[in-house]
């Protein structure tokens, strides 16, 4: 489960004495590596979706007020696993494959140490605020009665289990620092095929065991979260893992936290900002009706599903990056995140010019009503096409993520919500022209802000070469210089 270590002479260039995966990360063809890496995740996050869609399903049949109970706290959910996988945990991977790069495994393993006991530290952070405030919160999105009392229920169970799911994204992101990409996905996976056999028995009941409804559904979860949570520490202890000692280090260690949440905090405050553009395109089509709201939401939200596809280019591309950054590997460094930016601008093109010529297709799957239909199709044919904007931007914010230096990618994230909410203003406030127009600056914006995250890859990460060729691992220092100093030193 863990990375083997390699018998290999003192004398040899240090990167050449890290485990397997490690080496594999500094030495292996970039591209395959990098498909090799990103294929378990994809994998993964497909069929979490295929188990969240199987819990709406069961949950349906205890009727409206509990499907609204976990349609209510969906939300608070995904903030929940935002922030734990993408944001902290590519801090904690970006910082455990630049230590294991630069052949510290004493570090990485300190590194770990300190990143579940932060974990644990904000999954009761997460079950204190939700337990004290949850009724609170869903009473302001507009929750009463039935539907209130049901996601107050489905939230206080699938809450109390915020620990083990912190502590377990962090175990997966200390193993996909490493280049282990591949356990914690088979853990998720076989974690979700038992959930799925379990939910329906807790929620209805089987025999003597009596249904528990909605709340059954939360227990699942709950349960889901602490049994992944057992098998990636174990991992970490493995024979051969380079985290064996971490739990000799678990408390949070000023400087190595630092180096971790220097990444995760520009990485969440990067998510809400994706949410709050979101927001602001949705309050500029509210004035053109309830049709026209229910048109771009339900067409908006392929976004959402492009976001876990490039998250899984992503968890591989920053061990990749922050490997060979912390190995001072520099042009490999231009080859991985060149890479990265293929597969994700690749993969926000699959996925919008499909939806752009089969709009029908998606906004088949939520509504049959014409004019929900007509603003759903206008959106998909005008902005899915730059929806290669925003997968190529955001693979290169998870390369910017294994060099540890995020800022600037943040900033330039603020593009899109600059041009798509002051040119979607002037569109529909000013000029009113008309959703139509106002589509077509959404589309500028995703293209806009692809593009300045490229010329922020090449002036601000360091890779002013990112248009030329990759030429090995040579870099000013040699191929086995220092690296260059970054916040997990």
């Amino acid at each position: 489960m863990g990375a083997q270590t390699l018998e290999i002479p003192t004398e040899l260039a240090p990167h050449a004495a890290n485990p397997d995966r490690t080496q594999l990360l500094l030495e292996g063809p970039v591209l395959r590596t990098l498909l090799r890496l990103a294929a378990p995740t994809v994998a993964l996050m497909t069929f979490q979706a295929v188990v969240n869609a199987a819990e709406g399903y069961f949950v349906g049949f205890l009727g409206s007020d509990a499907l609204a109970g976990i349609s209510l706290s969906f939300p608070l959910v995904m903030l929940m696993t935002t922030l734990s996988a993408g944001a902290y945990g590519g801090g904690v991977a970006a910082a455990v494959a630049r230590a294991l790069g630069a052949g510290r495994r004493e570090e990485a393993a300190r590194l770990a140490g300190t990143a579940l006991a932060v974990a644990a530290l904000l999954g009761v952070g997460f079950t204190a605020g939700m337990l004290a405030f949850g009724r609170e919160i869903y009473a302001a999105l507009g929750a009463t009665g039935p539907a209130l009392a049901a996601a107050v229920r489905y939230s206080d169970v699938l809450f109390l289990g915020a620990v083990p799911f912190w502590v377990f994204q962090a175990a997966s992101s200390c193993l996909r620092g490493s280049g282990n990409t591949a356990y914690p996905a088979v853990v998720g996976a076989a974690g979700g095929v038992v959930t799925l056999a379990v939910s329906p028995l807790l929620i209805f009941g089987a025999g003597p065991l009596p249904g528990l409804g909605l709340a059954g559904a939360a227990w699942a979860m709950a349960g889901y979260n602490l049994a992944s949570a057992v098998l990636l520490v174990r991992a970490l202890r493995a024979p051969g893992s380079p985290f064996r000692s971490a739990f000799a280090a678990l408390r949070p260690d000023r400087r190595r936290t630092a180096a971790i949440l220097s990444v995760a905090v520009p990485s969440a405050l990067n998510t809400v900002q994706s949410n709050l553009t979101f927001l602001a395109l949705t309050a500029l089509v509210a004035p053109f009706g309830t049709a026209a709201i229910a048109g771009y939401g339900m067409g908006g939200r392929l976004e959402y599903l492009l976001i876990p596809v490039v998250f899984g280019v992503g968890s591989a591309l920053v061990p990749l990056v922050g490997a060979n950054s912390g190995a001072g590997n520099h042009a490999r460094v231009r080859q991985a995140t060149r890479a990265g930016l293929l597969l994700g601008a690749g993969a926000g093109a699959a996925v919008g010019l499909a939806a752009a010529a089969f709009p029908d297709g998606w906004m088949g799957l939520f509504t049959a009503e014409p004019g929900v239909l007509t603003t759903g199709r206008s959106y998909l044919r005008t902005v899915g096409p730059a929806y290669i904007g925003f997968g190529g931007g955001l693979a290169l914010f998870f390369a910017a993520q294994g060099t540890g230096r995020v800022l600037q990618p943040l900033a330039a994230g603020f593009t899109r919500l600059t041009v798509a909410a002051a040119g979607g203003h002037l569109a529909v406030r000013v000029f009113g022209r008309g959703l139509d127009p106002l589509f077509v600056v959404m589309a500028a914006g995703l293209v806009v802000y692809g593009l300045v995250m490229v010329v922020v890859a090449r002036r601000e990460l360091g890779l002013s070469s990112l248009s030329e060729p990759g030429d090995g691992n040579r870099t000013a220092s040699g191929p086995t210089g220092p690296p260059a100093a970054g916040p997990d030193r």
